[in-house]
């Protein structure tokens, strides 16, 4: 996707957290070729520096990633940080654009910068050791919000590009299933779903989708890649503890009967076994419900605008019985993003990696 033009979303939000600006911003076309520049060589400013820098947020209380006029922004603040650090204005670019309400697990950007003394200004100074900007960047983002830190810093060649060269991204989306209320501790952090999810038929849907496709209907409007074929080369439903976890009745009381039988596993535990323990969690006073936790994965080079969240709410409709496997077949060929299922929000979202080949740069 190309610029940070806004943009109004048709879908109302479903997270009251969720900013009232949007950007246009999701890993739209982000598998565009680098720009061919061997006619103009790129010619190294001595002592400029280009970091590859990786993030992670918060994104509950970002207006997106990328800059906007009067929004909070993952770059907006990271520019802001690098401004205290090293006195100067930066640009920051980010390998993945994501929306407002999404969180990062590790983002990608890369920023040059040009150390001058500030005894001596004019003075270039050699440039600072990456685990030195790191240092610095998490000192000043940790006076903001708190809510963005850097995890990782790496030196690299001025033409190393954080968006053109990554060769693949991996996303993870939460879903929450259960009736009850949604804990204080998860707000905008996963999807709730109060009806029941049927794991396998999840999977199932998986299946149809993951692979090479046109994934038109998979495509929100205003997207601006060039193609919507794709290679989805993992999509996967697993089901995991939900978090924050904390030891349990119920985790004591199997522990306690896997310590009594060395031949007996969690996996094995025999249904009168979980049903005693469930009902003494229910008996408990104070003792909160625990949801079933389901997260969604998705890998591939590249994205569309919106994809995952698309792929995601149809994948959670075939959980709850409201599509069949053939009706998610039908959806993926009909190459009509009106035939999909309500986009799931984008608060249950998480870029969780960005993968380049880092070999023999430097």
């Amino acid at each position: 996707m190309k610029g940070n033009a806004k943009h109004a979303i048709g879908i109302p939000s479903e997270s009251p957290q969720r900013p009232l600006k949007v950007a246009k911003i999701e890993s739209c076309n982000d598998e565009e070729v680098e720009p061919d520049c061997s006619a103009q060589p790129m010619v190294q400013k001595p002592g400029l520096q280009r970091y590859l820098v990786a993030i992670e947020y918060i994104g509950t209380r970002f207006s997106g990633s990328q800059q906007q006029p009067n929004c909070r922004t993952v770059v907006g603040v990271l520019e802001e940080a690098f401004l205290k650090f090293v006195g100067q204005p930066v640009s920051i670019f980010c390998s993945s654009r994501t929306d407002a309400g999404v969180h990062a697990l590790a983002n990608v950007c890369h920023v040059d910068v040009e150390r001058i003394s500030k005894r001596k200004p004019g003075e270039v100074l050699p440039p600072h050791e990456p685990s030195v900007v790191k240092r610095a960047i998490n000192h000043f983002l940790q006076k903001d919000e708190g809510d963005i830190m850097v995890v990782d810093v790496r030196s690299v060649p001025s033409d190393f590009h954080a968006r053109y060269k990554a060769r693949e991204r991996t996303y993870f989306y939460r879903l929450l299933s259960g009736s009850e209320p949604l804990s204080s501790f998860e707000k905008a952090r996963a999807w709730h779903v109060p009806e029941a999810l049927d794991a396998k038929a999840m999977q199932e849907a998986c299946k149809v989708l993951v692979g090479h496709h046109d994934f038109s209907s998979f495509r929100a409007a205003g997207c601006q890649a060039n193609s919507p074929i794709r290679t989805l080369d993992e999509l996967t439903v697993t089901e995991v503890a939900s978090s924050p976890y904390f030891p349990s009745v119920v985790d004591s009381r199997e522990e306690d009967l896997l310590d009594g039988d060395p031949h007996t596993s969690s996996e094995n535990l025999d249904t009168h076994s979980v049903e005693q323990t469930t009902k003494i969690t229910e008996l408990e006073f104070g003792i909160r419900k625990k949801h079933r936790c389901f997260v969604v994965k998705a890998r591939a080079r590249s994205f569309l605008y919106h994809q995952v969240r698309l792929l995601v709410g149809v994948i959670k409709s075939a959980g709850t019985g409201d599509l069949k496997t053939s009706d998610v077949k039908r959806i993926l060929d009909a190459k009509d993003v009106t035939k999909a299922s309500k986009m799931a929000p984008s608060h249950g979202l998480y870029l969780g990696h960005v993968r380049y080949d880092l070999s023999g740069l430097l």
